[in-house]
């Protein structure tokens, strides 16, 4: 499986990674993928340090109205707005 292929079948175990709730074979695969793959590491650097600073900081405050439906959008997530 090439990188183009890969990449998309690490996103969706990246939650269950992020959070710890990912087997032991999926963690150690998305950990083999990251090693090879700088675009996926700085991807999951990236969203690390994101949820680190949002979890840490002082001030609560609102999201603008509709802003997660336009974030995942963006991100071409949309499958993981359906409820």
């Amino acid at each position: 499986m090439d990188k183009e292929q890969h990449c998309p079948d690490l996103l969706s175990e990246l939650a269950d990674f992020m959070d710890g709730t990912a087997t032991i074979e999926v963690c150690a695969e998305i950990e083999k993928h990251m090693a090879e793959c700088p675009d996926c590491r700085v991807m999951v650097d990236t969203l690390e340090k994101t949820i680190y600073l949002y979890r840490n900081r002082e001030e609560r405050f609102e999201l603008p109205s509709g802003f997660r439906e336009r974030l995942f959008t963006s991100l071409h997530l949309e499958d993981y707005l359906k409820d």
